[in-house]
Parts: structure tokens; C-alpha cells; sequence
């Protein structure tokens, strides 16, 4: 898996580039607006930066060219490869781990691009842009309906050993999961959604098929609307048109206090309520009828493998304690918004701090998320 969950890495363990993000608020590239003056400006309340998107071939630069003449922004440097290096140059140091958003229709540039710029910076597919010129010279939202095309770029640049995002449009795909799960069996590294208006449930169907890093991406200005996208299993939201210094530190003062609040910055919700498939860390025995069955199910797991996999995870861990709990044990008890006495008894006697509870049940999390993902038995949910 792509993320290190390090209960000592801070409220935010999500680690790109080598580097630990201070925060999971994110720039999104806008096209002849995020550079890293724009970004550095933001610098105190972003984790990551994406910047562009640049065109780096014949095709996306006449593409850029045309609808720059039509009005649109857009970055048309002479030499993209070089103002690309600048502006990489001008992010180190920042606290900013950095991505590049690039246009391209085959996988030549992107490997000019690494011989020109090197491997500590996130690549950055542009399958996302829907603009007609584009499109026609076979480059973004093209990416997505023809996914050969998608495949052999990102084989190119996991060849060369760089991390990979690739940045969708929500429904422009027949199936956004089956999408997703292509990327990750590919090898890429994040998948930086555009939601358009599909909200927290694409999101959630995405986690529910595949581990990799999830960054969710549309109209989310709001607390609430980043609570939704982190706990329906985005890892990171990124602001594009939004990314006032206001809009970004208000999202980012949450994020801080409610890590810090509950230990797991982006629980899931319960499975019960809505959850997705991080929620298996927070669910009781499979005793009776309820959500966790069918799930089970979907995702090839029977109930006694369900029971013995948390039950051998949690040995030797302060989660195999609780014997006044329901289930004998925290490893079945329930997320820290839901009030219980017996819960609570325990982690009183044990003196474990509520946050402290809830990142251990984030690490049990990641690692029934590793078992369940190697099987490479989950069906794409629709």
C-alpha cells in the first residue's frame, strides 16, 4: 500500500515524497493560475501542491495555444520542461510536497519530463481536462474513454520509478471503480477524483475497491463537505477555484482540531451508517443481521475469516484487552461517537486516551485493508 500509517508520525500520517503532510488540504492545478508563487502564498495551510496543468507535446501545446487565443488561461512557456524545473525549484524547501499537473498523448514527453525534472516530485496525469481542444488531440478527459492510451503512459512512468496521480473526472468512465482498480493494479500512486456532482458517495465506492491514496476534488470550501469526503475514505480534498488563503485555513484549522480531537483524522463512518471499508476496524462479531453481512460477502471474506483476521491482528496489542466489553475484546468495539459504558470502562482502566483508541483502530484498519486487497478478490462497486 501507498500510505504508512506511523502511529508517531503526527495527526496526519500520509506520507508523499518522503514527507509527512502538515495538513490533508491540497491545491488543485488550474490552468495558467497554480504556479508556485500562487502556492507558496498559500504555503501555511496546504500539505500538497499540484501545479499546472502544462502541456508538454506538440499536440496539448497547440491545444493550450488555441484556447489562449479564445481567452482562456493558460501556461504556454516556450520551453515547458525548463519553466517546469523553476517552478520545482522554487517549491523546495516549502513544507509543500509538490505535483505537477501534465498534458501529454503518449508516454514520450512524460519520460522527457522525468529525464528533465527527476523523482522527488509526484507526475501527475491529466485525464481530467474536458475542454474540446484537448480532447481532440487525444489528451485529458480522451485519457478516460480510451484507457489503453491511459495505460501505457502510466507503465512508462512507473518504469521509471516516480510516484504517479492521475487525475479523473467522475462519470466520464462507464465504472469509476473499475477505473480505479485499473490505476492501482498499474501501479499509480494517487487518484485525485474530480467528483463533479457525485459527492461522497463516489468516493465512497472508489475506497470500497481499491487502498490506494484518495484525494477528492469539487466544491468542497466547507468543514462539512471536507468531514463527508474524509469520512467516506478521501485521504486528502484539494481546493481549486476555492483556494482563497480564507477558504484553505478554515479547512485546515478544522482538520488540525478535529485530529487532534479524535486521534484518526478521516475515521470512516460506521458501516451501519453508511461507512466504507476502513469501518471493518470499528464492526462488532457477525452475530446477526446487519450491514456487515452482505459486505462480507461482497468483499469474499466469511464470517469466521472476518472473526479470526481481527482477532489475530489485535494479539498482543492493547485491543485484544476488554473482557467487560460486549465481544470480550476493543478490537469489536465501536468508533468513538458512539456512546458505551463498557467501551469506555475499559480504556478508563487501561488508561488509554480516547485519540490514542482511535488511531489504534486506524492501524488495525490499514492492516485489514492489506489483507483484504491482497486476496485481489473485491468485485467493482457500482
Amino acid at each position: 500500500m501507498y500510505k504508512i500509517m506511523n502511529p508517531e508520525s503526527g495527526n496526519f500520517p500520509i506520507l508523499l515524497e518522503g514527507t509527512t503532510l502538515k495538513t490533508p488540504v491540497a491545491l488543485s492545478s488550474m490552468a495558467g493560475i497554480v504556479d508556485a508563487r500562487y502556492a507558496l502564498e498559500r504555503k501555511e495551510h496546504i500539505g500538497a501542491a499540484f501545479l499546472g496543468g502544462y502541456s508538454i507535446d506538440t499536440a496539448t501545446i497547440a491545444a493550450g495555444r488555441e484556447l489562449a487565443d479564445s481567452g482562456r488561461a493558460e501556461f504556454l512557456p516556450d520551453e515547458p520542461f525548463d519553466e517546469i524545473s523553476i517552478q520545482a525549484g522554487a517549491m523546495q524547501g516549502s513544507g509543500v510536497v509538490t505535483g505537477f499537473n501534465l498534458r501529454a498523448t503518449n508516454p514520450e514527453p512524460f519520460l522527457e519530463a522525468v529525464f528533465a525534472l527527476g523523482d522527488k516530485i509526484i507526475y501527475e496525469i491529466d485525464a481530467h481536462c474536458r475542454q474540446e481542444a484537448f480532447i481532440r488531440a487525444g489528451s485529458g478527459e480522451y485519457l478516460l474513454t480510451h484507457p489503453e492510451k491511459l495505460r501505457e503512459i502510466i507503465k512508462a512512468l512507473k518504469r521509471e520509478g516516480v510516484t504517479v496521480s492521475v487525475k479523473i473526472r467522475a462519470g466520464v468512465s462507464q465504472n469509476d471503480s473499475l477505473l480505479a482498480k485499473s490505476l492501482w493494479k498499474e501501479g499509480v500512486d494517487i487518484c485525485h477524483v474530480d467528483l463533479m456532482d457525485f459527492g461522497y458517495q463516489r468516493i465512497r465506492q472508489i475506497r470500497n475497491s481499491v487502498p490506494m491514496t484518495l484525494i477528492a476534488n469539487n466544491s468542497i470550501n466547507t468543514p462539512h463537505v471536507m468531514k463527508e469526503m474524509l469520512s467516506h475514505g478521501a485521504d486528502l480534498v484539494s481546493v481549486a477555484r476555492h483556494s482563497d488563503v480564507n477558504t484553505l485555513s478554515t479547512l485546515d484549522e478544522w482538520a488540525r482540531s478535529n485530529a487532534q480531537g479524535h486521534g484518526w483524522y478521516n475515521a470512516p463512518k460506521q458501516l451501519c451508517r453508511g461507512g466504507d471499508i476502513r469501518a471493518l476496524a470499528f464492526c462488532c462479531m457477525p452475530v446477526k443481521e446487519c450491514p456487515l453481512m452482505p459486505f462480507l460477502k461482497r468483499i469474499h471474506l466469511s464470517p469466521r475469516e472476518y472473526m479470526d483476521l481481527k482477532s489475530e491482528l489485535v494479539k498482543g496489542t492493547q485491543l485484544e484487552k476488554g473482557k467487560e466489553t460486549c465481544f470480550g475484546s476493543l478490537s469489536w468495539c465501536c468508533k468513538d461517537s458512539s456512546p458505551c459504558m463498557f467501551r469506555d470502562m475499559v480504556l478508563k482502566e487501561q488508561k488509554i486516551p480516547m485519540a490514542r483508541y482511535m488511531k489504534m483502530k486506524q492501524e488495525l484498519s490499514e492492516k485489514i485493508l492489506d489483507y483484504v486487497f491482497s486476496k485481489d478478490e473485491i468485485p467493482d462497486e457500482s
